[in-house]
């Protein structure tokens, strides 16, 4: 990738390592101390305290141990690694801490393993001046705990001592912490030794925190309503339910509320808060879905029947999709003659939810209500929260799904889920971020929905996991995946043919073995880590596909708007077999001269590659390396540019 070419007063920022000048400073300090010291006696304890037990080594970039600046231009990525480490078998946890020499606070980065020890995490240069950034670690005591927690729950052990450990962990937390994260720490130790809870809801509270591991902004909750009685679904969508069957969760209301109100098995409306307030903590946004339908038990449908369209016969009319009968669920009549209190309290939902602190929904099936009720509810609701992100759950015609985005959802599902080939994903994705429709429609992809197993993923085993995360995280800038199911590989359909999952969560409950060593939530998280510390793949427009002579082998690159940032993939869409070809790269748009030699350096491995001119080969396996995420570097003069090949 070019860099602006720098003069004598350069249009850039520079960085420098306090860390280092700080630790040369008290190095200096304590070797003059140790000279005016009188001579210890050999029993003596040593001077470092004996907890300190992690060591940061081998920081960069650095210069001279932090003596002269390094030196970045505007908008380029300051990427610092580091050797962190410990003895034991503990957890160790880095931050990279970094701030603007005129701002007094540190803004801090949890740093993303890339395995032997070696850590990673970056930050992007916003305004001229120095910069300081610093790598602080420490032995991670409660993710060692929730570790070995986990150890013994898939052993079948006791899990009673451990989740009190867990609790006197927190409480100790507890005495250091402010008052509101105080409160929440205390409110979990007592959730851990809670003797009305059951062991295994004790175990699921423990492993919260396992979405912001993987390193997603975004936790997404189906309906958490009360769910209606009558004519409840059975497990599998079976017409009769059994006697401990749940129902589905899209069934809202019961006698214990509607959609104003929480499930009393999942807690309380304080419960919830919470909950909003445990996931902004670890960095997650809460977003909720929003279905407008009723069940035959919703307050709705006693308080108001004018909000229901009747049959004949005077019986309230349920949701068909012929030959399906939901008689589980009662859709709104929008356009009856109480349609205005109808929709006012519709748009009262949205703002009861955004007073709990959410500020993300997906709607469930907006296409199926009216275009001008969206028109009017967004933009009542935007008036007062312009922040408001509203995703369109909307599998449909195009132009249908289209007219929603231009009424005023902010993100649209997408067809991606059934484009699979090479040419489909080149035309669709062409289409998305080239197309006049990227002025308005903000795709956000799914490899897999609660409703939706595709056929791509049924037959094509882990292989097309990998491949379809891989598309789908680099692709578009918003994507998402329906977890657990997702990182576990579940691809059991309910019948052939169909694309309902066999024992599907929404109409029973599941537990998952989360640390099945098979698991892709280590790959996600990996990828969700490139993608933060990659402005690049934060953008659509910047898509580009290119040339390569295997209709198997997909590749593509995105650039940030002014070109600062940018990344290649390379995707092997055959799931059973190897393939190979020559990528032919319009190397201009890199900075890259026709005949020049450069590095690239995949992002997933750590491997790099020397390449030379447009034209390079490539091979993927879907059993071993599915894919590469390359970043492309020049010149290759530096003697750590060679340390992969020796």
């Amino acid at each position: 990738m070019a860099r602006k070419p720098e003069s004598n007063h350069p249009r850039g920022a520079t960085a420098p390592s306090e860390a280092r000048q700080a630790e040369a400073t008290k190095a200096a300090a304590a070797i003059a101390a140790r000279a005016r010291a009188p001579r210890r006696n050999k029993d003596d304890l040593p001077a470092l305290p004996g907890r300190r037990r992690v060591v940061i080594e081998a920081v960069a970039p650095q210069v001279d141990c932090g003596r002269f600046p390094i030196k970045r231009v505007m908008g380029e990525m300051v990427v610092v690694e580091a050797d962190v480490f410990a003895d034991g078998h503990d957890r160790v946890t880095a931050d990279l801490l970094y701030r603007h020499e005129q701002v007094r606070d540190w803004r801090r980065l949890p740093m993303q393993a890339l395995g032997n020890d070696r850590m990673r995490a970056s930050f992007r240069v916003e305004r001229l001046g120095r910069y300081l950034y610093t790598v602080v670690a420490w032995v991670d005591h409660f993710a060692t705990w929730r570790e070995d927690l986990t150890k013994r729950y898939a052993a079948h052990q006791a899990l009673e001592l451990e989740l009190a450990i867990g609790a006197q962990l927190a409480r100790t937390a507890a005495a250091r912490a402010r008052k509101a994260e105080a409160r929440r720490l205390l409110a979990w130790a007592k959730t851990m030794v809670d003797p009305a809870l059951s062991l295994e809801d004790r175990y699921a509270h423990a492993l919260a925190e396992d979405i912001a591991a993987m390193g997603f902004d975004v936790v997404y909750l189906p309906p958490i309503h009360p769910i209606g009685e009558a004519f409840r679904n059975g497990r599998n969508n079976a017409g009769t339910a059994a006697p401990d069957d749940v129902g589905s969760p899209w069934a809202i209301g019961s006698r214990h509320g509607g959609h104003k109100a929480v499930h009393p098995q999942l807690g309380t409306l304080e419960d919830f808060r919470a909950f909003v307030a445990k996931a902004a903590a670890h960095g997650l946004e809460v977003a909720l879905d929003i279905a407008f339908q009723a069940s035959p038990d919703h307050p709705y449908v006693r308080e108001h029947p004018e909000w229901f369209l009747r049959r004949p016969d005077g019986s309230i009319q349920y949701a068909e999709n012929p030959p399906k009968k939901y008689q589980d669920i009662y859709p709104f009549h929008f356009e009856g003659e109480a349609w205005p209190s109808l929709w006012r309290e519709l748009k009262s939902v949205f703002e009861f939810w955004i007073a709990q602190g959410v500020r993300i929904f997906r709607v469930d099936n907006p296409h199926t209500k009216p275009f001008r009720f969206w028109e009017w509810c967004i933009a009542e609701l935007r008036r007062d929260q312009p922040d408001l992100i509203l995703l369109s759950e909307a599998f449909t015609r195009p132009k249908v799904m289209h007219r929603l985005a231009k009424l005023g959802f902010s993100q649209s599902y997408t067809y991606f889920t059934w484009r699979n080939s090479k040419r489909e994903l080149v035309d669709y994705f062409t289409e998305l971020t080239q197309g006049s429709g990227r002025e308005y429609f903000r795709p956000n992809v799914w490899p897999n929905t609660p409703d939706i197993l595709s056929e791509y993923l049924q037959v094509g085993g882990w292989p097309a996991f990998v491949v379809r995360l891989i598309l789908a995280a680099t692709l578009s800038a918003s994507y998402g995946i329906y977890g657990p199911a997702f990182e576990l590989g579940e691809n059991a359909s309910l019948a052939p043919g169909s694309e309902e999952y066999l024992d599907s969560e929404k109409y029973q409950l599941r537990q998952w073995d989360m640390d099945d060593p098979a698991s892709l939530k280590d790959l996600i998280a990996r990828v969700n880590a490139i993608r933060r510390s990659h402005p690049a793949l934060q953008h659509d427009w910047g898509l580009r596909f290119h040339q390569v002579d295997n209709d198997q082998l997909l590749a593509y690159s995105k650039r940030t708007p002014g070109g600062e940032d940018a990344i290649l993939v390379v995707v092997n869409l055959d799931v059973r077999y190897d393939q190979s070809g020559w990528l032919t790269l319009p190397l201009e748009q890199f900075g890259l001269a026709p005949d020049e030699q450069y590095q690239v350096e995949d992002l997933l491995t750590g491997a790099r590659y020397i390449w030379q001119g447009p034209t390079n080969y490539v091979a993927l396996s879907p059993r071993g390396q599915a894919a590469h995420i390359l970043r492309l570097q020049r010149p290759l003069h530096r003697e750590q540019d060679f340390q992969g090949y020796m």
